[in-house]
C-alpha cells in the first residue's frame, strides 16, 4: 500500500522536482552546517561551496528522475543547468547576505529561507529551458 502511494505521488513532476531538491537542499545545508559551523569558514564562502558541492546531486536527480530527460543530450543540459546554477548562485550568494547582514537572521534560516526562493526560479529555469519537460506538469 505504501509503495502504491508513492508511486502514485511520484508521478507529478512538482513532487519528483520537491524530493530532488529537497535531497539537493539537505546536501547543502550539511555542507554549509560544516563548514561555518565545524570548520569556521566565513558564512558567504561557506555557502557558495555547499551550494556547488549540492551541484552533482542536484542535476543528477533533476535530470533522470524529476525531468526524466535520458534523450537529451547531456552535455548541453550540464552547461545550461551549470549556467542556471550559477544565476542560482549569484542571486542566493546577495539574499543571504541581505538576510544575514541586513536583517540578522541566523545563517541556516537565513539558507532556507533563500533556499525556497531560489528553488521556485530554478523549477521554472529547469523546466522550461534545461531539460525542455514535454510531459504535463501533473505527470
Amino acid at each position: 500500500m505504501i509503495e502504491r502511494m508513492i508511486e502514485r505521488l511520484t508521478r507529478h513532476v512538482f513532487v519528483r522536482f520537491f524530493i530532488s531538491g529537497g535531497t539537493s537542499a539537505m546536501v547543502d545545508l550539511v555542507l554549509l552546517y560544516i563548514l561555518n559551523s565545524v570548520v569556521g569558514v566565513h558564512y558567504l564562502l561557506a555557502a557558495t561551496l555547499a551550494f556547488i558541492g549540492a551541484f552533482g546531486v542536484s542535476f543528477t536527480l533533476h535530470k533522470y528522475w524529476t525531468f526524466k530527460s535520458h534523450a537529451e543530450e547531456t552535455h548541453r543540459q550540464v552547461v545550461m543547468y551549470l549556467f542556471a546554477s550559477l544565476l542560482s548562485l549569484v542571486l542566493n550568494t546577495i539574499l543571504i547576505y541581505v538576510f544575514v547582514d541586513r536583517f540578522h537572521i541566523q545563517v541556516l534560516l537565513s539558507q532556507i529561507f533563500v533556499g525556497l526562493i531560489i528553488a521556485s526560479f530554478s523549477f521554472f529555469l529547469s523546466h522550461k529551458f534545461v531539460f525542455k519537460y514535454k510531459g504535463q506538469i501533473s505527470q
